[in-house]
């Protein structure tokens, strides 16, 4: 069953297409920044999840401190909208990320992170483009076993080598932590800060992070700020994760249903080019259909997804259109040139998914 907006989208606009609930978006930003306030942390949102600066900005006139952001490019589009405390939460290496690097210092309040001497040395060099001190946090992995150094001393040494740097700052600690392992993080914390002050430094900024780990904000003693970023639309992810229900859910793909050739399956205009193959750290199917949640979105081509119905006790016709909460709400968004705004049952407009696709 096709509901009035879903008919009025898919007329104005063609399925599959992204459509955001305004409403939800606002409650989101509310929810999470009341959350962090109440916990005596800032809120740094990732804005890897949206990608607009437009939203970027409502997020920092609810109350945040800056935001984060994953590459230079995001870095880049929302400093050029005005946005001027940005953190970059990864490994920055080589000459043209560094010239661009000190090109974004040179006008906004920049923050990046380091888990190794390689990317220390590099640094310098956005500093004396910038003609101003560049702040450096050590990335710390705490259980996640991505990106960070592994023991405090590692964290230590870094401080130290970032503190001797021409034109570099040691700013602080960077974490993201397991959802179960904040004990093992607050230690691994405890020794870095207190290895670092012997040697005549602190750590003014201490950034933990993500939307699953909400249920930890301000858990970890002396944790300055929080990075969550999937918070702003939730997914299935953070359904499952229990930081979010399905009301919370502010971004659904509109797919139409084109094909039912047999009374078990079905084909939607959404395939892994819309909902991407992303399994959601290991969700059943592809998606939430809101309309038929029994129903299975069971695996891809490019522009078809396939529906098993046969555990569905309602099923879609051919021309349904239908809306699907995505696994992974972040990789779908960056599939986007725009995204679909409406408010109740009203169609306000489009908004530009700005930083799509800035990969570097």
């Amino acid at each position: 069953m096709t509901t009035p907006l879903a008919a009025k989208i898919a007329r104005e606009y063609g399925t599959p297409v992204a459509v955001i609930d305004m409403d939800r978006v606002e409650r989101n930003i509310a929810r999470v920044q009341a959350a962090c306030d109440a916990a005596g942390v800032a809120n740094r949102p990732h804005i890897k999840t949206h990608k607009s600066p437009w939203l970027a900005k409502l997020q920092v006139a609810a109350g945040a401190r800056g935001i984060t952001c994953q590459k230079l490019g995001e870095a880049e589009v929302m400093a050029d909208a005005g946005i001027d405390d940005i953190l970059i939460s990864y490994n920055l290496i080589g000459e043209e990320k560094m010239a661009r690097l000190g090109a974004l210092q040179a006008k906004a309040n920049m923050t990046v992170a380091a888990d190794n001497s390689t990317v220390i040395a590099g640094l310098p060099q956005a500093a004396s483009v910038s003609g101003r001190p560049l702040s450096v946090v050590v990335e710390c992995d705490t259980g996640r076993k991505r990106a960070g150094v592994e023991t405090p001393a590692e964290a230590i040494a870094l401080a130290r080598e970032i503190a001797a740097s021409k034109g570099l700052t040691f700013a602080g600690f960077m974490l993201y932590p397991t959802e179960t392992g904040w004990t093992e993080a607050q230690k691994f914390f405890d020794e870095a800060l207190a290895g670092v002050r012997t040697h005549g430094l602190d750590a003014a900024m201490v950034s933990t992070g993500g939307t699953p780990n909400l249920k930890n904000v301000g858990k970890l003693k002396g944790a300055t700020e929080h990075r969550p970023g999937t918070y702003i639309y939730n997914d299935r992810m953070q359904v499952a994760a229990g930081v979010a229900s399905w009301d919370d859910c502010a971004l659904n793909i509109y797919s139409t249903v084109v094909s039912r050739a047999g009374p078990d399956r079905g084909i939607l205009d959404a395939g892994s080019k819309t909902l991407t193959s992303d399994t959601g750290g290991g969700l059943d199917g592809h998606g939430l259909i809101l309309e038929h949640p029994e129903a299975k979105i069971a695996r891809f081509a490019e522009e078809h997804g396939f529906l098993d119905l046969a555990r569905s006790n309602t099923r879609p016709n051919v021309g349904d259109v239908v809306r699907i909460v995505p696994n992974h709400v972040c990789v779908v968004v960056n599939m986007m040139d725009e995204v679909v705004m409406v408010r109740g049952e009203e169609i306000i407009g489009t908004l530009p998914v700005a930083a799509r696709g800035k990969l570097r």
